[in-house]
């Protein structure tokens, strides 16, 4: 099996681009998707809510969007919390895909959280700081938000070290596409 991780900063396309390389190539692992279950689960509310001191309710996310925003500490402290979460569903989507040729893995912080060994190829998507925020800002209109999350990984020159094949994400999803299928082909 090959694995390809799939990396970049905030809003620079990667979901897109693990999308586009998995579709009928492969299974495709998201760690956002696996954060997100976490959100809807009763029991991580609760450690959340206790851990942050924040109210168990319905609005839980957005005050722990508040305290992200207000406090730089706060992202560190969850992030203790989540990704051990995580990289366990990610160990358990190894094991039950061994056998297929080719898997996919999107994990935003790859590289920050020393993952690079599960991978046997690397695809970095850059864009410029800009085009992302506009992406972020349509998507969930937080400024904020994506200035707090974006200082809190690593730069795009310190990452592209780490990785195998950086994609550069400025322009149309048909030039996106394109620039995909070209590293794809060599490990089909």
């Amino acid at each position: 099996m090959t694995k390809i991780g799939l990396t970049g900063s905030i809003s620079s396309g990667k979901t897109t681009a693990s999308k586009f390389l998995s579709s009928k190539r492969g299974p495709l692992f998201s760690a956002d998707k696996i954060v997100q279950k976490l959100y809807k689960d009763k029991k991580f509310k609760t450690k959340i809510s206790n851990k942050f001191k924040l109210n168990l309710n319905s609005k839980l996310k957005n005050e722990l969007i508040s305290l992200l925003v207000k406090r730089q500490s706060t992202i560190k402290k969850l992030e203790k919390l989540i990704h051990p979460l995580v990289r366990k569903e990610m160990i358990k989507f190894l094991k039950k895909n061994h056998n297929k040729k080719l898997s996919f893995f999107e994990i935003p912080l790859l590289i920050e959280s020393k993952l690079m060994k599960y991978f046997d190829v690397i695809i970095f998507i850059k864009a410029k700081k800009q085009i992302r925020l506009n992406r972020y800002n349509k998507n969930y209109g937080n400024k904020k938000l994506f200035l707090r999350l974006n200082n809190h990984q690593m730069k795009d020159d310190k990452k592209a070290k780490f990785c195998d094949h950086i994609v550069v994400n400025n322009g149309s999803l048909k030039v996106l596409k394109k620039k995909l299928l070209n590293i794809i082909r060599y490990y089909e």
